[in-house]
């Protein structure tokens, strides 16, 4: 597997548009430090962008990344190597290079900033955690979405709606849920449907490591309550954990059971 890993992290660092992340990364922090009057809040805006950016691009490099070798992977099939060697090194030289396009894209320009000699170090190292998380998290997810169609257009808006359900619409049925049963307790019910999401799980993380959470009312309270503490935090970095194993076992599972 580390083989397959190796040549699939090599060939997407050596991408164009592995480069134009980076450096569209780098432009951000760069912009945004240089307009906010303090680091919190370009970490907070930076949060706003990640949370929904992250995903996408994890989603999109995941799909096209299969769909491209599609070739090359049936070549390996070939050979004398184990399924899920092959796959899960993809996967993983995918979801790697993605993470470490973020990290150093964003870190350079934090770095220059003098993040080491602030507070916020903490805020900027979670948010860069989270993120990994969802390069992870989603590429997984799409990697699942394309071994399970063939056809190319419909694995592409398979995956496009995975993203877009996570990002916009699931929020969308939790309001609705509100509004209509508002006259019942609904706190442990929000903290419940948070948790099967994992864009949701990490801006309400990020959003108590700000200390804005009163910005949630009583509901924030209950998050700050659940999430604020530590116990809470590590609670919900297995529960980002869980959903990042979760699609490398059924990527795995699946693999072994393809008939390509």
């Amino acid at each position: 597997m580390f083989k397959i890993f190796k040549y699939s992290f090599y060939d997407l660092m050596r991408s164009r548009w592995n480069y134009v992340y980076l450096l569209f990364y780098l432009a951000l922090g760069l912009v945004l430090l240089f307009v906010s009057t303090s680091l919190s809040k370009a970490i907070l805006t930076l949060m706003n962008i990640i949370i929904l950016l992250v995903p996408l691009i994890g989603t999109v490099f995941g799909i096209m990344y299969y769909y491209s070798s599609k070739e090359f992977t049936e070549l390996l099939l070939a050979l004398p190597l184990k399924r899920s060697s092959i796959f899960l090194g993809q996967y993983f030289g995918v979801a790697i290079s993605l993470s470490l396009s973020l990290v150093i894209g964003l870190g350079i320009p934090f770095v220059i900033y003098g993040i080491f000699q602030s507070a916020d170090i903490w805020h900027f190292g979670q948010l860069l955690i989270l993120g990994t998380f969802l390069s992870f998290i989603f590429s997984g997810i799409s990697y699942n979405i394309a071994l399970h169609n063939e056809n190319r257009i419909k694995g592409f808006g398979f995956a496009i709606l995975a993203w877009l359900f996570m990002a916009v619409i699931y929020d969308g049925i939790f309001m609705i849920a509100l509004v209509m049963l508002h006259e019942y307790p609904l706190e442990k019910f929000s903290l419940i449907f948070s948790i099967f999401n994992p864009i949701d799980l990490s801006r309400i993380m990020m959003l108590l490591k700000l200390d804005i959470s009163a910005m949630l009312g009583y509901t924030g309270a209950l998050f700050k309550m659940f999430f604020g503490n530590y116990l809470g935090s590590t609670i919900a970095m297995l529960i980002l954990a869980l959903w990042t194993i979760t699609p490398v076992f059924i990527l795995k599972w699946r693999s072994a059971k393809k008939d390509f």
